[in-house]
């Protein structure tokens, strides 16, 4: 709704305020915003100014945070004419609503909605902008720079720039090319889950990110309650665990049957990467993943890969250990013969049409896509498993207990399946096989009514979407007091207490809203909804419980449609929001499953308190802690519902640790792949060699050589102490050496990790100073070391954009080689005598010039000793560039990278 201040306009509307002398595309001194700044978003325009220099202003904040405000004042600081874009025309009249935050007194200023006549403020969607780059210039992009450049336009506004669709990336680079024009962009959650090239997408139209606002300071500020995220697992039906195992069952059997595949082997043999190496050592390393899953493959099957295989790329033979044939390895063999180069196959069909039809029968193969991965069948069967309606019933009944006439709760889920609308009471419920809001809707009713003492009232539960809006037959009254009785009518639902809302033209534009006042007041406490719908843009202050029962959607709609719970509500101010994901649990899986992995993925679109010990504010799903009893799903259901019920002590959780810290700081969080003990990691990663050894010499004389003693004693004295002396310093040598050799080995080759860390961090962040990217002068450099074994890196005092900029630079040298333009050997004489050699990526904004990647690798020297700097666009880089890849493909002991934000 537009404020009153203002009248409403339409799409032609061109319209003065407050008519004066001045314009706002001179200056405007008058154009001020009224209100006092919130200390973040002051913290920005501080730091306006260093923001501007690369001509783009990137802010990511979440819902509630004053981006619409803070994305004026730019406008204002800017003083050119402005082309402000939204998503729908909701948002774009928010824009217009802010206005009335800043004072416009003796200022005039044009404004207009329609985008073929701009004002010095022009308001529109990008749906508009698309329709005007289509249908009037012909998909002109010199005719688009040409008109916006005529009409003057210096400022591109990108409002929610996360809903950008494929059709208009087009248009926009294109303006991106206007004359000295400044782009802003202004966003909730950047599309970090997409394809990789849609992100590089993303991040070169809108930059990077100057700023990012945490939900820590909203919470601290009171801009958002204090929050909870809770996971309520479920363990799919009999039926679907035969068909995981199955599944499972039928990849084993092929990739064992691949592997027994003589005629295969045989073709995999010819290909000219393996049959002529030599020939092809150009094309090979052009395509590294190609060449070393032909080789993985054939190993696996055992062939005896000839020496000279490996020996092109200086490898030693003798050293070399092939990894097992993943599915990972599979999929990038396969994909190369079956779908990339098929037409090339053509006399091989009788050969390839077989196993393309083993992978379709399993379900592996569809849409021109091999998918053993990402187990897309179990994932689809998980997902949509009735065992999560089952969870919902029950995450009712927890808050319903907790919570009484107080409770507030919204179910989002995908789909609606009117086709579950008949579903008789009792025992036909089992009929139902999958998730929607027809079918959350029914199990609720179904517990209220079959179960005694549910804590939920039946005339207290409710639907709403676009198309299908259900309430008891005892609301119909009150809704009348909202909405008029003239603009709806009302169907019973078969053999139920509840009727079908029909809303008339008009009705349907307010039924939301009466819906929304039912809710807010009480009238209805459990309301069940699409996420398309209530998703984003919807607004209930009062809303203290969500479930999340979507399993379609991105890391963008998960974090909007948390955003829905976590606002302040003015007449409670003591409102703690529990916020519930529900998830599948695959028996067969050591870490749950593809439906937990895909979950705990979407933890990282949003920061939150820890849920027990010490609280702490950080984004993913460790915070949580849940993987580590994965497989007890009755134990951890119990414990979130015990701790749901402690919302006062949430509330002083977020306090205690909000005070605890002054910002929101990115960093690099290092975890090891492979599951080993933390008692093991320290000994192998941060001891080294002579502690290790003297741990072990005085655990063997304070407790081993007693207990010896006292077990020989009848030996001693038969045999006389030499003779024991020299079997027990025999004995010792034994069991000593192959453990001092193997520490030994391992210290030379890592050392200590977090020293290596630091030192590669201290290199780039040398760099970027010199480079003039780190400007400040009292920046610190952190590693923090945690009980789990696992590292993290950040810096301290930098400026914003210089801390996001930093991680993803350090997590590219750190991450195992992929195809960078210089690459750095870290090697010394006795790893070169042992076989070993480090391999690490120059950054590519420091790679793509030779004087660059010269300054990144004499400060690599500087801290890291001597190394060799590679250049792998010619033959003898990309030679050794296969050998780094290659070489991180055997380690046995990687590390994961993962871009963290905590508050620190």
């Amino acid at each position: 709704m537009v404020s009153s201040q203002f009248p409403i306009f339409n799409d032609t509307n061109v319209i003065n305020i407050n008519r004066a002398p001045r314009a706002l595309s001179l200056l405007s001194p008058h154009f001020q915003f009224i209100h006092p700044w919130r200390t973040y978003q002051q913290r920005f325009l501080t730091e306006f100014n260093t923001h501007l220099e690369d001509n783009h202003l990137h802010v990511v904040a979440p819902p509630g945070s004053g981006k619409t405000v803070l994305g004026l004042e730019m406008v204002q600081r800017l003083n050119k004419k402005t082309l402000i874009l939204s998503p729908t025309l909701t948002i774009r009249n928010q824009w217009r609503e802010r206005m009335s935050d800043f004072s416009v007194a003796g200022s005039e200023v044009s404004i207009s909605f329609n985008i073929k006549q701009p004002a010095t403020l022009t308001f529109s969607t990008y749906q508009s902008l698309h329709s005007y780059y289509k249908n009037d210039l012909e998909f002109s992009s010199e005719k688009l720079v040409a008109y916006f450049k005529q009409e003057g336009i210096g400022t591109l506004v990108l409002d929610e720039a996360h809903h950008l669709k494929n059709e208009w990336w087009k248009p926009l680079f294109a303006l991106k090319q206007l004359p000295n024009c400044t782009l802003i962009a202004l966003t909730a959650t950047p599309p970090y889950d997409s394809e990789q090239n849609e992100i590089r997408k993303y991040f070169d139209l809108c930059g990077p990110v100057d700023m990012e606002i945490g939900v820590p300071e909203l919470v601290r500020e009171g801009n958002l309650c204090p929050h909870q995220d809770y996971i309520y697992f479920s363990e799919p039906e009999a039926a679907q665990i035969q068909f995981i195992l199955t599944y499972r069952e039928k990849l084993m059997t092929f990739v064992t049957n691949l592997k027994s595949n003589e005629a295969f082997i045989n073709f995999v043999k010819r290909h000219p990467f393996y049959a002529e190496t030599e020939k092809n050592l150009e094309a090979i390393y052009h395509e590294p993943e190609r060449f070393s899953a032909l080789l993985i493959y054939l190993n696996a099957a055992g062939v005896e890969i000839d020496k000279t295989k490996t020996e092109f790329l200086g490898i030693d033979s003798k050293k070399v250990r092939f990894p097992s044939l993943s599915y990972e390895w599979v999929t990038i063999l396969l994909n190369y013969f079956l779908i990339e180069n098929r037409d090339l196959y053509i006399e091989e069909e009788e050969l390839l049409q077989p196993i393309e039809k083993d992978l379709r029968k399993i379900g592996a193969f569809e849409q021109k896509k091999i998918n053993l991965v990402g187990e897309r069948s179990l994932y689809r069967k998980l997902a949509q498993s009735p065992s999560k309606l089952k969870s919902i019933v029950e995450i009712v009944k927890v808050e319903s207990s907790q919570l009484s006439e107080n409770l507030r709760m919204v179910v989002l889920t995908d789909f609606i399946r009117k086709e579950f609308l008949d579903v008789k009471f009792g025992e036909s419920i089992t009929e139902i096989n999958k998730i929607g809001v027809v079918p959350i809707f029914q199990y609720v009713r179904n517990a209220i009514k079959k179960e005694a003492g549910f804590p939920l009232k039946i005339e207290k539960l409710a639907v709403l979407t676009g198309s299908l809006v259900i309430v008891h037959n005892t609301i119909v009254k009150d809704l009348s007091k909202v909405l008029s009785a003239e603009n709806f009518r009302q169907e019973i639902l078969w053999e139920t207490e509840y009727v079908l809302i029909k809303p008339n033209v008009a009705g349907s534009k307010d039924i939301v809203n009466a819906m929304t006042q039912l809710f807010e007041a009480g009238t209805i406490e459990v309301l069940i909804g699409t996420k398309a719908l209530l998703g984003e843009g919807w607004d209930a202050p009062a809303l203290n419980t969500l479930i999340l029962a979507s399993f379609v959607g991105s890391f963008v709609m998960s974090n909007q449609m948390r955003g829905r719970a976590i606002r302040v509500n003015r007449l409670k101010p003591n409102k703690v929001a529990n916020i519930w994901h529900i998830a599948c649990v695959d028996p067969t899986s050591e870490m749950g499953g593809a439906d937990v992995a895909l979950l705990l993925r979407r933890f990282d679109a949003f920061c939150g308190i820890s849920l027990e010990d010490k609280p702490y504010v950080e984004n993913g799903a460790d915070r949580l802690n849940v993987l580590q009893d994965i497989k007890n799903v009755k134990a951890l259901n119990s414990k979130m519902a015990r701790l749901s019920a402690e919302r006062t002590k949430i509330a002083q959780r977020w306090h205690e640790a909000i005070d605890g810290g002054q910002v929101l700081v990115r960093e690099l969080k290092l975890s090891y792949k492979e599951q080993i003990s933390y008692p093991v990691l320290k000994k192998l990663y941060f001891k080294d060699a002579l502690t290790y050894v003297l741990v072990e010499l005085s655990v063997l004389f304070s407790i081993t050589l007693p207990e010896l003693l006292l077990k020989n004693l009848t030996t001693l004295l038969s045999k006389g102490a030499l003779y024991f002396m020299y079997a027990l310093l025999l004995g010792f040598a034994m069991v000593l050496l192959p453990k001092t050799v193997k520490a030994v080995i391992l210290y030379v080759k890592y050392g200590r990790r977090d020293k290596e860390l630091r030192k590669i961090a201290m290199a780039l962040k040398e760099t970027m100073a010199e480079k003039g990217i780190l400007t400040n002068h009292n920046v610190s450099l952190v590693v923090d070391q945690f009980k789990d074994g696992s590292l993290s890196c950040y810096l301290v005092g930098a400026k914003a954009k210089t801390e996001v900029q930093f991680v993803p630079y350090l997590q590219e040298i750190i991450d195992p080689v992929t195809n960078p333009r210089y690459l750095i050997v870290q090697s010394n004489w006795l790893r070169r005598k042992l076989g070993f050699s480090n391999y690490y990526s120059i950054p590519k904004i420091f790679g793509e010039h030779k004087n660059e990647a010269r300054i990144f690798f004499k400060n690599w020297k500087r801290f890291n000793g001597n190394a060799k700097l590679v250049f792998t666009r010619n033959v003898d880089g990309r030679r050794l560039l296969l050998k780094a890849r290659f070489h991180s493909y055997q380690d046995e002991h990687q590390i994961a990278s993962k871009q963290s934000l905590i508050w620190k």
